[in-house]
């Protein structure tokens, strides 16, 4: 074997480190870059905001839900932030007594699966 070859392998792998010097590595972006924004089409939509299609669409007519926006002809999607500031806003207790819940529904009146009366009552 070759002399230089056995020194090589003998020292720990540190040469890749010397090629690639870290300098001029940027870490963060500079003070005067705006944060980055996101926009995201339905399929992510859907994965943050579990309700259909349909609901989305009647809330955004009413103004309830952030709007949607056209990229192409073809390409709709909503802006993340505005989502996730709708959500952290639908947290609110205020947000929260104003919704309330859904009443329960009358199990006597159902035609499938009616209630079995017992004798006694």
């Amino acid at each position: 074997m070759n002399n230089a070859n056995t020194a090589r392998d003998a020292q720990p792998h540190t040469e890749s480190t010397a090629r690639w010097p870290s300098v001029g590595v940027r870490t963060t972006l500079p003070a005067s870059t705006p944060p980055m924004r996101r926009a995201i089409r339905r399929a992510e939509l859907r994965k943050i905001v579990p309700l259909a299609n349909t609901t989305i669409y009647e809330m955004e007519c009413r103004g309830d839900f952030p709007k949607r926006f056209y990229l192409t002809p073809r390409c709709v999607v909503w802006d993340l932030d505005e989502v996730y500031a709708w959500l952290d806003a639908r947290k609110l207790p205020a947000e929260q007594a104003k919704l309330g819940r859904a009443p329960n529904p009358d199990v006597r009146l159902r035609r499938r699966r009616p209630l079995k009366t017992s004798p006694g009552l």
